[in-house]
């Protein structure tokens, strides 16, 4: 009877760690725009759309709880102004867990912003924000997510710009327990998102178009919420690389180069916003 539970442990962890293929259509519902998000390619590329009536969005078919996280990406060309178009992971719910890469729109010729926050039990004010140093609307580019108990790090063409450490040893909470799907988003946010909504979006050149194609997902799978801690912690689940990845020496220099020539916003350095000191994490 013990060899036949270990068998069935043996097969859960064999089908839970799994690397998510290209095809949109497995892995990926379009969840809201009214036909705005289209599949075409056979399943290989996905297209979200804005005009001025509605945005448009997906989310993944599955759950994962840590792993590592691969989309590629070209964003909207031309006047993007007041436009934002998002690539996310978020557990839903008021207390939930988010890893975000938000990329703010920009007239012609401008550069992107990529806007990056970290939720834990609702809770986000860590935003990070960075120009990319390439025209992200003239290719696709690879955005990542690597996820595991130590930390975040997101990365852009295994460029990484933040990472966020597991400091609960200092009291700040680390996004562990909750399963989370990916989403991604396009829509208006002309009240801010462009030079701090002073440039509007000009709607004579919608539809605004982002683009998406080879999705992986080298991830523990929730098949049962409840246990997901458990199951996607223990043995199995740890003999994975991503599950005990941190950055490397050459990594963390990209990291050092990426903030001190690319980094045009971060909350701790933003005395303004929190003059009775900085968050915990902004000293280790």
């Amino acid at each position: 009877m013990a060899s036949f539970r270990n068998a069935l442990v043996l097969v859960f962890f064999m089908t839970s760690m799994v690397v998510s293929g290209s095809n949109f259509f497995q892995n990926f519902d379009i969840n809201w725009g009214e036909g705005r998000g289209k599949i075409v390619n056979n399943g290989e590329l996905l297209t979200l759309s804005l005009d001025n009536y509605s945005g448009s969005g997906f989310q993944s078919k599955k759950e994962y709880l840590f792993g590592k996280f691969d989309m590629q990406l070209k964003l909207v060309p031309g006047n993007s102004a007041g436009t934002v178009t998002a690539l996310y992971l978020s557990s839903g719910g008021s207390n939930h867990d988010e890893i975000d890469f938000e990329f703010l729109g920009n007239l012609s010729g401008e550069p992107y912003t990529v806007h990056t926050n970290v939720y834990t039990q609702g809770n986000g004010e860590r935003e990070q924000q960075f120009r990319l140093w390439f025209d992200p609307t003239d290719d696709f580019h690879t955005y990542s997510v690597l996820w595991n108990p130590r930390t975040i790090v997101l990365s852009v063409d295994d460029t990484p710009l933040r990472e966020f450490k597991n400091l609960e040893k200092i009291g700040v909470p680390f996004p562990k327990t909750q399963p989370m799907k990916v989403y991604s988003t396009i829509w208006n946010a002309d009240q801010w998102a462009t030079r701090g909504g002073l440039i509007k979006t000009d709607w004579t050149q919608a539809p605004f178009v982002a683009s998406y194609r080879n999705f992986s997902a080298d991830a523990c799978v929730v098949f049962n919420r409840p246990a997901a801690a458990e199951n996607c912690t223990s043995e199995g689940a740890n003999n994975n690389p991503w599950m005990s990845q941190n950055l490397d020496p050459n990594s963390e220099e990209k990291l050092k180069w990426v903030q001190k020539n690319y980094m045009i916003y971060n909350y701790c350095s933003d005395g303004k916003r929190f003059p009775g000191g900085f968050p915990p994490e902004c000293y280790a």
